[in-house]
């Protein structure tokens, strides 16, 4: 279920060889969060082995994104994540300092956000904290609007999201559970 390439960018399944470039991407500080942990080479370890799980589970995770010439950008896609007990579908990205603001990680989500609506999903969100307004910018470059704050991953989080497909007269009716959130 891999996204279509972009003019700039393509993606693929993320594995051990990526080890390196998601380290790098995974421990690069953040320009919002100055107080976030450092994450480590075995915190990258986990982050793989987390997308091979979610390839299984939900036929799709966080894919590597590079440019056509294969040069590492960082990572996008879709992951389930649990909101307050609720599963939704989220967009995530990820995009390492050198490459930001150069439109890659619009580009990217525009991608992954088209792949989900052609597999069948209806509402996708992105969890996005408060004070990080760029990744708040690429979701609504994405036609996401704020729904909520959240209490996810021990903080508060901004819920951006949008309906993909329109909902069936009947399923609207019976309070709009999407037919399909995780594939």
């Amino acid at each position: 279920m891999l996204p279509e390439p972009t003019e700039r960018l393509r993606f693929r399944p993320m594995v051990m060889a990526d080890l390196d470039d998601v380290t790098a991407l995974l421990s690069a500080p953040d320009p919002v969060r100055l107080d976030r942990p450092a994450r480590t080479r075995d915190d990258a370890v986990r982050w793989i082995e987390w997308q091979g799980r979610n390839y299984a589970e939900h036929g799709f995770g966080l894919w590597v994104v590079e440019t056509h010439a294969g040069n590492f950008v960082g990572d996008c896609g879709l992951t389930v994540q649990d909101v307050e007990g609720t599963p939704h579908v989220e967009v995530g990205y990820h995009v390492l300092p050198a490459m930001r603001r150069r439109g890659h990680a619009s580009e990217a989500a525009r991608a992954v956000r088209d792949r989900a609506a052609a597999e069948g999903v209806e509402h996708l969100v992105a969890l996005i904290r408060p004070d990080n307004t760029p990744s708040q910018g690429v979701a609504r470059r994405l036609g996401m609007v704020l729904e909520r704050t959240a209490h996810v991953h021990d903080g508060d989080a901004l819920v951006f999201g949008m309906r993909l497909q329109p909902l069936s007269p009947r399923r609207a009716r019976s309070g709009g559970t999407p037919r399909r959130t995780c594939r």
